[in-house]
Formats: C-alpha cells, sequence, structure tokens
C-alpha cells in the first residue's frame, strides 16, 4: 500500500514511517519543506542499509495524494494543516496519531481540544473525509526499531465502518500490534488523554510501555 505520514519528519512520524516500509509498504515522509523531508529520509536509509525500506520524501501535498494517509504533525498545527490539505484528502482514510499535551514541570499533562480531542476536530474541518485514530500509546523509540518485535494493542477510533476497516488492517500488518477497535470518535478525546498517563509512567519508572488488554479474543478486534 501507498501510504503518505502528513507531517512525517519527527520522531512519531518516521519511526511509524520505518515500520510500516519493513513489512512492504510504501511511505512517503512528507514536510511543509521538500528539503526537509530529503534530508530525514535520506539518513534513515544510510542508517538502515541492511534493510529495503521503500521510503520516500514529499512535501505535505504529495504524502496527502497517497492511498491511505497518516496525520503526524504536532498537535498546535494539526487542524490547519489537515484544512489547508482538504481536496487532496477528501473520501480517504486520515489516520490521525496526534495528541494534544503539555509539559508542565516534569508531569505530561493532557489538553482538551475545543470539539474534545485532536481527531474531532480534524474531522470537524474534514467533513468529507474518514478520519480515524491509531498509534497514539506506541514509543517512538521502539516503533522505530525495526529489528526488534513490537507487541501493542492499538486503540482504533472512527465514525466510520470504512475508516474503520481500513485503520485496522494497516495496523494488523505490522506484526505484532493489535488494533482494537474502542468507539466512535466521541470516544477520541479517552484516547488521546491517556496518552499522557502512559509518558508520566515511563518517567517514573524510567520505561518505554505500551498498552496490552487482556480478555480479548485472540481471533482479532472486531467485536462483529
Amino acid at each position: 500500500m501507498n501510504i503518505g505520514i502528513i507531517g512525517g519528519t519527527g520522531p512519531a512520524g518516521i519511526a511509524l514511517a520505518r515500520r510500516l516500509a519493513s513489512v512492504g509498504h510504501q511511505v512517503v515522509v512528507g514536510s511543509r519543506e521538500l528539503t526537509r523531508a530529503s534530508e530525514i529520509v535520506a539518513a534513515e536509509l544510510v542508517g538502515s542499509s541492511t534493510h529495503s525500506l521503500k521510503l520516500l520524501p514529499g512535501t505535505n501535498e504529495q504524502a496527502a495524494a497517497c492511498d491511505l494517509c497518516v496525520l503526524a504533525t504536532p498537535w498546535e498545527g494539526a487542524v490547519a494543516t489537515a484544512k489547508s490539505l482538504q481536496a487532496p484528502l477528501e473520501q480517504k482514510v486520515l489516520i490521525s496519531m496526534v495528541n494534544a499535551l503539555a509539559r508542565v514541570g516534569s508531569e505530561f499533562q493532557a489538553l482538551v481540544p475545543a470539539r474534545g480531542s485532536i481527531a474531532a476536530s480534524v474531522q470537524a474541518v474534514l467533513p468529507r473525509t474518514f478520519v480515524t485514530t491509531a498509534f497514539q500509546h506506541i514509543p517512538a523509540r521502539e516503533l522505530g526499531l525495526i529489528d526488534l518485535p513490537i507487541q501493542a494493542e492499538v486503540m482504533v477510533c472512527s465514525d466510520s465502518e470504512e475508516g474503520a476497516v481500513a485503520t485496522e488492517l494497516l495496523v494488523g500488518s505490522i506484526h505484532g500490534l493489535r488494533p482494537v477497535r474502542c468507539g466512535s470518535l466521541a470516544s477520541a478525546n479517552a484516547v488521546e488523554a491517556l496518552t499522557a498517563v502512559l509518558l508520566n509512567v515511563n518517567i517514573a519508572y524510567k520505561s518505554h510501555v505500551s498498552l496490552r488488554l487482556t480478555g480479548l479474543r485472540e481471533s482479532g478486534s472486531n467485536p462483529s
């Protein structure tokens, strides 16, 4: 699959790009400036010389032209960036992995956007796009270490069946990640805010925790 990561040059975006490319996807790493994307991708390819990674640099517009897109910008600019790409994102699935967080002293605190979550705010400005959430709770460092296995549940929120299914398929293409459907975008506020809690656990215990759930059917996360 051809996947575009909008604002993909940050730690979380490039880690996801590496992991997706390592399982055979072609990934366009988008940025406001093509030179920035080119520098990041070149460094990644040199550092991954033992792997054949289909990583391509691009602008955010080029990333938005891909089959399926991921929003990985800093939270402050997520809604404005998404709105500027309304035309190329129309009728596509856009996965938001953005969290609104602030660091206060040594603690991370969740912020509450006007519509309750970044994902819901993005959906409001992209009414003809299938906005979903995923990948919020996976530590970027572990996600990017493609020589090592990764295990985690990935919370998926969506107002559309089409968006939920496409997101689950993408998550499930990464060995060790299990998609878990946890409601509409009305639940995205809790999903995004939980990231702050997990970061605080990491600080307290000097760890890199991910989310695991017990009691789910081994056959998958789809409740139907």
